[in-house]
């Protein structure tokens, strides 16, 4: 940032010189900063990645619900327009919350008869290069 004039005077009573101030963020727990778009991970459930929900998303000015679409999948990256750092005007760049899908490190006994039921229902599989339906 360049402060014109603000700077110490020049010599033989010259005019004062500019000051120059470098500007360096300091990581936060939460957001990347991108320019002025900030990127977050985002944690969903299996079924809210499955299914679609809409979820609490912590933004610089507070909390707001976004929707997750049906399908989502890990590593989609969802904008929410105007959520990020200011700009020269007043605009401000976008928050992308990046979804992860999380899974329970412990399931209880339903959770787990649950997801079983899912296995053998399903004929989904990433890993043969079809979308699995």
């Amino acid at each position: 940032i360049r402060l014109a004039g603000q700077g110490g005077g020049g010599t033989q009573g010259g005019a004062a010189g500019d000051v120059l101030l470098r500007i360096q963020l300091a990581p936060h727990p939460r957001y990347r900063v991108e320019g002025h778009d900030l990127h977050m991970p985002l944690p969903v459930t299996p079924w809210e990645a499955a299914l679609g929900a809409r979820v609490p998303v912590r933004t610089l000015d507070g909390e707001v619900t976004l929707t997750i679409p049906a399908g989502a999948q890990s590593g989609q990256k969802l904008r929410l327009r105007g959520k990020g750092m200011p700009r020269r005007g007043g605009e401000r760049g976008d928050l992308l919350a990046e979804v992860r899908i999380a899974v329970p490190k412990s399931l209880s006994e339903e959770e787990k008869k649950a997801f079983e039921q899912l296995r053998d229902a399903s004929t989904f599989d990433p890993r043969d290069g079809k979308d699995g339906r």
